[in-house]
């Protein structure tokens, strides 16, 4: 056995994402010999002390499957009809594989307001530790059989990142039917190289992730990299690779694991900064000068109104916010101190201005550095 996957290791918890083409191996039905095998790595990471956490997309595929590939209209009603049917049909499939190794599994299925309100998003966080302290590996989906567009997170690696900073998790599994992420797309290009590791998410690495190679899911190597920007800002290792790869799941935990390995960013956010990031949609936009980019860059500085220059969209007091420059690169998101309404009033003004202005005053800062996380490529 490979010391470095576990025993010279500290524990450590893991996030396993499954992909649909993953579970399926790009059939149109769950590939129980594979999903055992998988079963079978994540029993031995635990036998090891490490905690597992897996996000099992496929729900819709085994509803298929279960209803005999029925020809349903393409619509979302009849994608919920499968998820519900499906989700049962997955979650037995689970809970019987993992059972040939002596482990319990725990159903939870969320969707994006239960992570964009605080208390729902501690609740959830406390299902899930509870889940792992006591010995037990959640297995989360999102609840496509009540999730309307608004309420989706809209794929299962975006999720996955969630997940990660819901449970804490050291590093984080995207495993997809690509081996990771290359220099252009392996299935048009021969030439194309494999990434092996990843410091920095910029421009030029959201150019060359590609799209799906695969019509079962609804994620490609896009999301995947909006995921792991979203994880490795809250401290989380992430690795994306192929599902089918000999010992996927184990060799993670190695110097060397398969696919593209995204360092996590030196400094990990604290829990009220990983819910702003993580969890809330942005209900509008804070456009700042130069000045008061580099203040936030440089100095750590809170926002102040004398350095926004254009409001966008309606929000409220408490409302999350995004910051952006005047060529509309995002800086920072963030918790705004003022409403929409009154932030118009007071573009541009000292601190000292606002209470003559509107009355009342929340504060000198708009944004609290404390309520804003900054978004530094």
């Amino acid at each position: 056995m490979n010391q470095e996957c576990g025993q010279t290791l500290q524990p450590k918890t893991v996030v396993v994402k499954l992909g649909t083409s993953v579970l399926t191996g790009g059939t149109l039905a769950l590939d129980r010999a594979h999903m055992v095998e998988l079963a079978r790595q994540c029993a031995e990471l635990k036998k090891l002390g490490h905690s597992v956490v897996m996000v099992s997309s496929g729900a819709i595929a085994a509803g298929r499957e279960h209803l005999g590939y029925p020809a349903l209209p393409n619509s979302m009603a009849s994608k919920q009809l499968l998820a519900a049917v499906g989700q049962s049909q997955l979650i037995q499939t689970w809970e019987a594989l993992f059972g040939i190794y002596g482990i319990k599994i725990g159903q939870m299925l969320l969707t994006r307001a239960d992570l964009e309100d605080r208390e729902r998003f501690l609740n959830a966080r406390d299902t899930i530790n509870a889940l792992v302290e006591n010995d037990i590996i959640p297995i989360v989906n999102e609840n496509d059989a009540v999730a309307t567009s608004e309420i989706k997170v809209g794929d299962n690696d975006n999720l996955s990142a969630l997940v990660g900073i819901l449970c804490g998790a050291d590093k984080l599994l995207l495993l997809t039917d690509q081996k990771g992420l290359f220099t252009a797309d392996p299935r048009k290009d021969p030439d194309a190289e494999l990434i092996k590791e990843v410091k920095t998410i910029d421009d030029t690495l959201r150019k060359i992730a590609g799209g799906s190679g695969t019509t079962l899911g609804t994620g490609g190597m896009a999301t995947k990299l909006q995921a792991a920007d979203i994880a490795r800002r809250a401290g989380i290792e992430v690795i994306i690779a192929a599902g089918s790869a000999p010992n996927v799941i184990f060799e993670s935990l190695g110097d060397e694991p398969h696919g593209t390995r995204f360092l996590p960013c030196e400094e990990a956010l604290e829990n009220r900064k990983r819910w702003i990031l993580a969890g809330p949609a942005t209900s509008g936009d804070i456009v700042i000068d130069e000045g008061a980019v580099k203040a936030v860059y440089a100095k750590g500085s809170s926002l102040l109104a004398k350095g926004v220059t254009k409001v966008s969209g309606e929000f409220a007091r408490g409302d999350v916010v995004r910051v952006t420059d005047v060529n509309g690169k995002v800086i920072a998101r963030g918790i705004s101190s003022y409403s929409s309404k009154d932030m118009a009033k007071i573009i541009g003004k000292h601190s000292k201005d606002i209470l003559g202005i509107l009355g009342y005053d929340y504060g000198s800062e708009v944004l609290h550095r404390d309520d804003m996380v900054v978004i530094q490529e």
